[in-house]
């Protein structure tokens, strides 16, 4: 049994979907970073970082933090999403790196200064939008000639990124410009795991949002 610390955010619902997608029996515990529970000794003792998502594993004792680390770690367990291949297997750890080091961090401080901070530094808002676009360029390249991120197969990479994907109205990047991105998000959107794992632990009223 997987015990799942989470909130309903980009990285938190990278592992929702996982455990979906895998078939894996989870109870979820919601650590709501709004009222600053994150912060609490018994979550820390789990999470040191104080950041969620977080797992605890009861079938080997192990407890494990960090999104990237945790998709690893699940696909490992399950032998899932992760292709056997020699390439595909190091196209998907590549991507996931990609969004580890990009997607995420550069796309949370276009939320954080865009939404959550707006008019306080126009610099920094112009400067992460940039990126933000920057970086949906990247992936619209990549999906031109290929349906998922790591090739033919839907992988973790796919997996962590589509949630930042889905907040595209967080981060004001207009859809249109980027139609192979639209596609491959339109096409991870209709999954039932995904719609599942979305919702993971609030539901959410609107439902995934669409472009």
């Amino acid at each position: 049994m997987i015990e799942l610390y989470t909130w309903s955010t980009p990285n938190g619902r990278k592992v929702s979907i996982m455990l979906e997608e895998c078939g894996l029996d989870y109870n979820v515990h919601p650590i709501n970073i709004g009222m600053d529970e994150q912060h609490h000794p018994d979550f820390i003792a789990i999470a040191p970082n104080n950041r969620i998502p977080a797992i605890v594993d009861t079938d080997t004792g192990l407890n494990l933090m960090e999104s990237g680390a945790i998709l690893m770690y699940l696909s490992e367990k399950t032998g899932k999403l992760m292709p056997k291949g020699f390439e595909p297997k190091w196209r998907t750890i590549e991507w996931l790196m990609w969004q580890m080091g990009g997607v995420g961090p550069m796309i949370g401080q276009a939320h954080h200064f865009i939404k959550n901070n707006k008019g306080v530094s126009e610099y920094s808002e112009r400067r992460y939008l940039q990126e933000a676009e920057r970086l949906y360029g990247v992936l619209d390249g990549r999906l031109e000639d290929n349906e998922y991120m790591a090739g033919t197969e839907y992988t973790i990479a796919d997996i962590a990124t589509w949630p930042w994907i889905s907040r595209f109205e967080w981060h004001t990047v207009d859809m249109n410009e980027f139609p192979n991105v639209v596609r491959w998000y339109k096409q991870i959107a209709a999954r039932p795991a995904v719609e599942k794992g979305y919702h993971v632990p609030i539901e959410q009223p609107d439902g995934i949002p669409l472009p």
